[in-house]
């Protein structure tokens, strides 16, 4: 899966859990502070990603973009 793949995932996921326009929800976006979720809504969507990949998130506070949100799960599905 390509990371442009894992991107869009992501990206259709975030949308949808904190009902934000698709086209606000890029790379750099600040999870908490550009995209207003709180830790529930972080919760839910890793939730989603891990069902959706099945892979295993142990979400850290170094998880703060989306960039950061696809890394870890590219990291976790080359490690599968």
């Amino acid at each position: 899966m390509t990371k442009e793949e894992i991107f869009n995932t992501v990206q259709d996921i975030a949308a949808e859990e904190l009902d934000v326009e698709k086209d606000k929800i890029t790379l750099d976006a600040k999870i908490k502070d550009d995209l207003n979720a709180d830790s529930l809504d972080v919760f839910e969507i890793m939730n989603e990603l891990e069902d959706k990949f099945d892979i295993e998130l142990d979400v850290d506070e170094g998880v703060t973009t989306i960039q950061d949100v696809v890394d870890f799960v590219e990291k976790q599905l080359a490690a599968k």
